[in-house]
This record gives structure tokens, C-alpha cells and sequence, in this order.
């Protein structure tokens, strides 16, 4: 099962892959540094929309496999 520090993990490696700075990040993706911190973390409450919005940024997908 995937955690949501796995989930944080790739979109850190994705991000920096990318040559972007959390700033940068939160900036694409309409969210805050805080909530991408978090995220990267696997903490906090970040909605899965949210979620999924830094994840796109990066051109990560998250989804169900069943």
C-alpha cells in the first residue's frame, strides 16, 4: 500500500528532477509552500486535491490501481 510518505517522496524526487524549488512548485501548482512542504513530508491535511494538483505540476499522476 502506498503510504502518503511515499506519495511525498515521489513528488520531492519529480521536483527536483525538475530543477524547481518548493516555491516554484507551489507556485505552479496554486498551492502554498507550506502545503508542498507538507506534502513532501507526507504530513499534514492537504486535500487530495491539492495532492493531486502538485503531483500534475510535476507530471506525476496519482490514481487507484485496483
Amino acid at each position: 500500500m502506498t503510504t502518503p510518505a511515499d506519495i511525498g517522496r515521489e513528488i520531492r524526487a519529480a521536483r527536483r528532477a525538475h530543477g524547481l524549488t518548493q516555491e516554484q512548485l507551489a507556485e505552479l501548482a496554486g498551492a502554498s509552500t507550506r502545503t508542498v512542504r507538507e506534502i513532501e513530508k507526507g504530513s499534514g491535511g492537504s486535500s487530495l486535491d491539492t495532492v493531486i494538483a502538485v503531483a500534475a505540476a510535476v507530471g506525476l499522476t496519482i490514481g487507484v490501481v485496483p
